[in-house]
């Protein structure tokens, strides 16, 4: 539910798309890693996304999908 309602509608497409493609197959480790993330302000966030800002080191997983996930969202494919 936390992917879904962020409060900025890009941020709920992306994340969207993130928790229902990959969340199931992540790993404890990897869905604790995603539950910190999802702490994150969705600014900074999509700051990270969109080239604005450096995300975290141990975010580097998450941001290589969700980037290619939010391509054409964030800017033309």
């Amino acid at each position: 539910m936390r992917s879904i309602r962020r409060g900025i509608k890009e941020m709920d497409l992306i994340l969207t798309a993130y928790a229902t493609d990959y969340m199931p197959d992540l790993s404890d480790e990897e869905l604790e890693t995603y539950d910190s993330f999802l702490k994150e302000y969705d600014h900074d966030i999509y700051g990270w996304i969109t080239g604005q800002g450096e995300a975290p080191e141990e975010y580097a997983g998450i941001m290589t999908v969700i980037m290619g996930l939010a391509s054409g969202l964030t800017r033309p494919n």
